[in-house]
């Protein structure tokens, strides 16, 4: 079967599935929507840094839902309700980084799932962090054990890789004061993910939670200034953060989902350090379990910093053919069989 698809929104975790998309034997790109109206009418492979492929970009939804297609790769800066509602009413499959991990059943998922009766289609929500880090991969290693007590689920990026100085500033809040940054937004912005992935490997492992989750978020500042691309970090400013949500049974946390972001290290007080740029995932059972993801972060200050987003959008393509076969309605990986990639073009069978 050759599982037509569609990219919504081409930004850098759009181009990456785009990519993946055309290197896929088993797949092909029938439409791309695009939010730009100067990229209206571009071609889809021009748009993902490839040679043109024959699909121009379009900003109709209309034109969206009227195509023959199996699957669409949802991945806006900001999901909408109403946009995946059309699409699943229109017999598409959306696969997406945005969300729907693990959903509350409340909000508009009884919507959503209604939406996916009527066009006999699936939501499907993935990704990396949350989307794989926090539920698939825990989960997976698991088996391996008995008698589980604890999860942890952690990052440690180096947030000078991040390149939009908005988003740093104005939004992570770095550079910022201490007292500025104690409002920071993120942590209600990552609970949205990670919250679920907490309620999944509960669920899923068979912890009994407490109603309420633990949240924390800590800052260390800069002892001097720092040069980054974002623009400097004076000292005395916010130049490290780190948040935490745990879910507890009586009082006493079972899983741990922890995000380290610093500006370098060498000039953080407290003196926090990053070491090398990973994910970690470890297991307090028997017997102990600690697994290392490298080479998901792009080089520190390197070329490449696409690399970050590969994996966010490869979880999204690779899931296709698993969502394209199930049941109607919302899909978690709960519901749905393993998932793989593919080799390379050329060495297929």
């Amino acid at each position: 079967m050759t599982y037509r698809v569609v990219q919504w929104a081409t930004g850098y975790v759009g181009g990456e599935s785009i990519k993946g998309i055309v290197a896929r034997p088993d797949m092909e790109l029938v439409g791309c929507f695009v939010y730009s109206d100067a990229k209206v009418g571009v071609d889809a492979g021009a748009l993902a840094g490839i040679a043109p492929i024959g699909v121009g970009a379009t900003n109709s939804i209309d034109a969206i839902c009227a195509l023959d297609a199996d699957a669409v790769v949802y991945s806006p800066m900001m999901a909408n309700d109403g946009d995946v509602i059309r699409l699943l009413e229109s017999g598409k499959n959306v696969v997406t980084p945005c969300g729907w991990v693990y959903p509350r059943r409340d909000g508009r998922y009884a919507e959503i799932e209604a939406a996916g009766a009527r066009g006999n289609a699936t939501l499907h929500g993935t990704g990396i962090h949350p989307g794989g880090i926090t539920e698939r991969f825990p989960l997976t290693l698991s088996a391996l054990c008995r008698d589980i007590t604890h999860v942890r689920m952690e990052e440690f990026s180096d947030i000078r890789n991040y390149g939009t100085a908005s988003v740093v500033r104005e939004i992570m809040l770095f550079g910022q004061p201490p007292e500025v940054a104690a409002q920071s937004p993120m942590l209600k912005v990552l609970a949205n993910g990670f919250l679920q992935s907490i309620d999944m490997v509960a669920d899923a492992l068979g912890f009994r939670l407490d109603a309420k989750k633990r949240t924390t978020h800590e800052m260390a500042v800069a002892t001097r200034q720092v040069p980054t691309p974002s623009g400097p970090i004076e000292a005395g400013t916010v130049a490290a953060q780190r948040f935490c949500w745990q879910g507890t049974v009586d009082e006493e946390p079972v899983i741990t989902v922890r995000v380290n972001w610093l500006m370098g290290e060498g000039h953080l007080d407290p003196d926090w350090k990053l070491g090398d740029q990973r994910f970690e995932v470890e297991l307090t059972a028997d017997p102990p379990l600690l697994t290392t993801f490298h080479g998901l972060h792009p080089p520190i200050l390197g070329e490449r910093p696409e690399i970050g987003l590969i994996a966010p959008a490869m979880h999204c393509v690779n899931a296709i053919p698993a969502v394209v076969a199930a049941a109607p309605g919302i899909a978690t990986y709960l519901d749905l069989p393993m998932l793989y990639g593919a080799a390379i073009t050329g060495l297929h069978r």
